[in-house]
This record gives C-alpha cells, sequence and structure tokens, in this order.
C-alpha cells in the first residue's frame, strides 16, 4: 500500500498542476468501476428470454375422435418434447441445438410420422425427409428420401454445418450420412406394427380422414437467435419418389433473424406452390403486420389453392402464432414468461394444459 501511495504521489508530481483537478476524477472514476460486480448473462438467476414452439403435424383431429388415453398419449409425448428443448435453450444451448432436441425426440416416438412410425410408401417401406434453418446466417440443411438415417434432422444440421451444399437426396443424402458417421438403421426399424398390418387406431396416424403427420419445432435463444426445423415421412402410400414441402427451405421451413422462423405441416403440394414459410417471413419483414397476421394470411391463401394444414412461427420477440385449417394441430409451446401449454383441438373451449 505504501508503495502504491508512493507511485501516485510521482504521477501527481509530474502531472502539471493544473490537471490535478482532472487526474484525480480519473482515479475515482476507475476505482469505482472496478468495484462494479460483473454479471454474464444469464448468471444473475432472471430467466433468459427464450421461447419454443412445437408441432407434431394437424388433421381431423377431434375431442369426439379421440379417446381419453389416446390425447394423453399425444399430450404426454408433446410436453416430453417440448420440456427437453427449453431445457436446452435454459441453460444457455442455441435455438439450433433446442430445433434439434426436439424433433429428435419426435422421430423416436411412434406417435407421430417421422423417423419410427412414419407412413409406408407404396412399396412397403419408408422414406424420409428432413430440413432445418439457421435464422441467424440462413445456412440450411435438407434432404429427402432416406431410408437407412436413423434421425433424419441430424442428418439434415450435418449437411447444413459440414457441406458446401443445402440439400441432398436419396442415395446421395445416404452416402453422406455414413460419410459423416451418423447412425444408420434397417429400414424395418422405422416400420411398427400398426403400420404393416393398418391396424386402427394407427399409433402414428392422428384419428380422422385427413392426417399430415409432420414435426417441427422454432426456436429463439438467448443470444437472440432463431431456428426452424421440420421432420417427416410424407404421405401414406405415396409413389415414385415423391416430395414433400418438409425438405424445402421456403415452403415448409425457414428461419431468418429479420423476420420470423417457420416450420409448416399439411398438403405438402399446396405448401410448396405457396412458399409457405417464406411467405409468412417475407410478409414480416417487408409489409410489416404482426406475425399471427401473416401467418393465418398465408394459411388461408394456401387453403384458397385448395389446400389444408398449419404452421407454427416464432419472432424475435418472442411472439407466436400457430393457426391451423384443419380441425386440429398437435402444438406445444413456452413463452419468454415461461408459461407453457399443450394444445391439441381447436382454440374454443380447450383448456390450457
Amino acid at each position: 500500500m505504501v508503495a502504491r501511495i508512493h507511485t501516485l504521489s510521482r504521477i501527481m508530481y509530474d502531472v502539471p498542476p493544473r490537471l490535478h483537478g482532472v487526474l484525480s476524477l480519473c482515479v475515482v472514476l476507475f476505482s469505482w468501476m472496478c468495484l462494479l460486480p460483473v454479471t454474464a448473462p444469464g448468471q444473475d438467476g432472471s430467466p433468459s428470454e427464450t421461447a419454443l414452439v412445437i408441432h407434431g403435424g394437424a388433421g381431423s383431429i377431434t375431442p369426439d375422435g379421440m379417446g381419453d388415453a389416446q390425447e394423453e398419449a399425444y399430450r404426454t409425448a408433446l410436453r416430453t418434447a417440448l420440456e427437453e428443448g427449453n431445457e436446452v435453450l435454459q441453460h444457455g444451448g442455441s435455438a439450433l441445438d433446442a430445433v434439434e432436441t426436439v424433433i429428435t425426440i419426435m422421430e423416436s416416438d411412434t406417435l407421430f410420422n417421422a423417423g419410427r412410425g412414419a407412413v409406408l410408401t407404396s412399396e412397403g417401406t419408408v422414406e424420409l425427409d428432413a430440413s432445418i434453418m439457421d435464422g441467424r446466417t440462413r445456412n440450411a440443411g435438407a434432404l429427402t428420401g432416406v431410408k437407412t438415417v436413423k434421425h433424419p434432422i441430424r442428418l439434415a444440421r450435418t449437411i447444413m454445418e459440414e457441406s458446401y451444399h443445402v440439400m441432398f437426396a436419396q442415395d446421395g443424402a445416404e452416402a453422406f450420412a455414413r460419410q459423416q458417421g451418423l447412425e444408420l438403421v434397417e429400414n424395418d426399424y422405422f416400420i411398427t406394427e400398426a403400420r404393416r398390418t393398418g391396424e386402427e387406431p394407427g399409433a402414428a396416424d392422428p384419428p380422422g380422414d385427413e392426417k399430415f403427420g409432420t414435426v417441427g419445432a422454432v426456436a429463439l435463444d438467448a443470444d437472440g437467435n432463431l431456428a426452424a426445423g421440420t421432420s417427416t415421412g410424407g404421405i401414406s402410400d405415396k409413389k415414385f419418389g415423391r416430395v414433400g414441402d418438409s425438405p424445402i427451405i421456403g415452403a415448409g421451413t425457414y428461419a431468418h433473424n429479420a423476420s420470423c422462423a417457420v416450420s409448416a405441416t399439411g398438403q405438402g403440394e399446396y405448401f410448396i406452390r405457396g412458399v409457405a414459410a417464406h411467405s409468412i417471413a417475407s410478409r414480416v419483414r417487408f409489409g410489416d403486420p404482426p406475425l399471427d397476421e401473416a401467418a393465418q394470411n398465408t394459411v388461408d391463401e394456401i387453403e384458397e389453392l385448395g389446400g389444408v394444414g398449419g404452421v407454427i412461427a416464432l419472432d424475435r420477440e418472442g411472439n407466436m402464432a400457430m393457426p391451423f385449417s384443419t380441425q386440429g394441430m398437435f402444438r406445444a409451446y413456452v413463452t419468454t414468461d415461461g408459461e407453457a401449454a399443450v394444445r391439441i383441438f381447436g382454440e374454443t373451449g380447450e383448456e390450457e394444459d
């Protein structure tokens, strides 16, 4: 301490007297700044400004058409995926990490038409599609027609991060998955007994005639970045290498920090023609309507084309939209305030989970 006082005295001696007051003030300010607490974001005990919305497909889903046990199974599955994804965000994970986590869980759950439990093609096999997009960089990865990749959403992210390309198809996607060391399985792994026999109720099918069992997620992380992802088995009895909207960036999936993140579910041909996901983002970015209005207008436009389905959308302010033109859509969300809910049917008369 004596040495420090001596050093300070020497500095004061060397400085012209007219600057002594200024120097003293600088010393006081510097000392005060050194005493300020240093707190990293998220370390003060307050919740992070994160949000997450997920979906498990849309269709003719009504309370009367779904038994209590089946309804509870779907609610539990949605809640589990939501909680796991939110856990990632609350521990500082990225929006991409949360999206991948949610969809990986849903790809493993035979209730949904993605991964294990996906619908069968006309040849009795499973062909899977997926895509993912980073709202910060607008980098994206997608694949279509894979038969042995256990988790297509992981392949989509690997394509995005480990290749120059955006989309791989069929044999090329499989080859890239092998090259990258991703987990591969026999095609039979994806086929459940309910799918093979066609027994009702089909574990992976929502009840009713219209069944669009795509899964998807959109997330906002603590850094203010958005991400979106979608995964599906497509439509039942599909033929000739059919590709829907789910793996197509701008149709079934889109994310841009300047607008919003979107994942779609429904009749893919119409969502492709309407460029649904990008349409919502463009309306928000250039037309400046509220997110829910932009999403609803796009769903209405798709319906005018002849297609039905739904979307989930999320922006950097934590605003959410989940419109659909079917009787129901499996969905769940957690807001920036920490409010969480699981929904299946239309808004009217349905209580929060």
